[in-house]
């Protein structure tokens, strides 16, 4: 019996590590700045990785002191964390699965439309009200005033690689044929009709394209890439939460079945 204990302690000690890249995972998630715009997936995963630490910990608790009905609430609970979280694996990975950058001419970087993703997630920003404190919240980020800082001549700025959210906020549509000053500057549109984006862009460093269509794509493309990164590490933990839950039950089976035999030897002497 306290072989099984042992055991039992080490596969729940394991679980409780493997809440740590799912708790890690939202807290990156948090500190991008696309996130931190839009919080959607963060707190979930980091509130679904606090639950499989407390549960690990009980069933730590259960296994050490031999505490049976912890250890029950530890089975049950467990199983219901690991079904949330494959729900989670598989919900972030069906409303990524669209989209993607496309290459333009003479340029390096991508640029985005928003009809390419999923219904769900430009749900999440198209509306009006949803869209206005999202742009107001990049609006107030560095991330276009660094690109000043780094590409003075045209030719350098076309030839480098721009996140999703640069391209699509801090740049006009490159089928307007804007002529460029700076990365956030551009005079001279050659066709204001190629794009609605082409009237929404504006040279006020606070508004840019913050309002365009592109924008909004660059934001969920980010997003997209973000949430893939994660959903690996989702994905990976899962699989060794339910190696570790697997190897939790044989160890109470086991545990169950000494404890019959135990009893059944004293009864017959």
């Amino acid at each position: 019996m306290p072989v099984v204990s042992n055991v039992l302690g080490a596969v729940n000690f394991v679980a409780m590590l493997l809440s740590v890249p799912v708790i890690g995972a939202g807290v990156w998630l948090t500190m991008e700045p696309d996130n931190a715009c839009v919080k959607i997936l963060q707190w979930p995963v980091i509130i679904l990785g606090i639950l499989i630490l407390v549960v690990a910990l009980a069933g730590l608790v259960g296994g050490l002191w031999r505490i049976h009905w912890l250890l029950l609430f530890y089975l049950v609970a467990m199983l219901v964390l690991i079904a949330l979280l494959l729900a989670m694996v598989l919900f972030a990975y069906f409303v990524t699965d669209k989209g993607m950058g496309h290459s333009v001419p003479g340029r390096v970087y991508l640029e985005y439309h928003l009809d390419d993703y999923s219904g769900w997630l430009r749900r999440r920003v198209e509306g009006p009200l949803k869209w206005e404190r999202i742009k107001f919240c990049l609006s107030t980020s560095t991330m276009c005033a660094e690109l000043n800082q780094s590409y003075h001549f045209a030719q350098d700025f076309f030839k480098t690689y721009l996140t999703p959210l640069q391209s699509g906020c801090c740049k006009p549509p490159t089928e307007c044929g804007y002529t460029f000053v700076n990365p956030t500057y551009w005079i001279s549109p050659i066709s204001s009709a190629a794009n609605k984006d082409c009237m929404e862009w504006s040279n006020e460093q606070t508004q840019l394209c913050y309002g365009c269509d592109s924008c909004k794509a660059g934001l969920i493309a980010n997003l997209r890439r973000e949430w893939r990164r994660a959903d690996v590490i989702l994905l990976c933990t899962l699989i060794g939460l339910v190696v570790v839950y697997l190897a939790g039950c044989c160890a109470f089976r086991n545990a169950k079945t000494e404890e019959l035999f135990r009893r059944y030897k004293q009864g017959y002497s």
